[in-house]
């Protein structure tokens, strides 16, 4: 992977709860943000998702892509680009470390390119606000129970 952008966030709640809740691509409108529309195009033999559609609408960034999943163990899930109008290339993960049975720490790791030119320093930017605004709403809804 390249030049990643990462941050981290610690959710009340156990590891399980969190990666039930990053799995249910169907609820991702209701708390990312960006995310309009999600279906789950392809599932692996334990019924999680192994390509997903997003419709994302991120202001000035609109897009239809595709993401191949990749889960490893329980507490981590990584992402790849397969097709998108906006991106030449997505990648990024969820890494679970459970603190305690009902404490977890939450890291995401995010790496975007469009194939329209951006300087790296506005592109880093960019992907802290998209990784710090998708821990919080993930946070919000973990603990809400919702």
């Amino acid at each position: 992977m390249a030049e990643f952008t990462s941050s981290s966030i610690t959710i009340e709640a156990a590891a399980a709860d969190v990666m039930a809740v990053i799995a249910d691509f169907a609820r991702y409108p209701d708390w990312t943000g960006e995310v309009k529309e999600a279906e789950v195009l392809e599932t692996d033999g334990q019924g999680r998702a192994e390509q997903v559609r997003l419709v994302m609408d991120a202001g000035a960034i609109k897009d239809d892509q595709t993401l191949a999943y990749t889960w490893t163990g329980a507490n981590e899930v990584s992402w790849t680009l397969v097709k998108s109008q906006m991106l030449r290339s997505l990648d990024g993960s969820y890494i679970l470390k459970p603190v305690s049975d009902s404490v977890t720490e939450v890291t995401y790791q995010l790496t975007v390119d469009v194939k329209i030119p951006m300087l790296g320093m506005i592109k880093r930017k960019a992907e802290k606000v998209i990784i710090d605004r998708a821990l919080a709403g993930l946070k919000k809804r973990v603990e809400s129970g919702a």
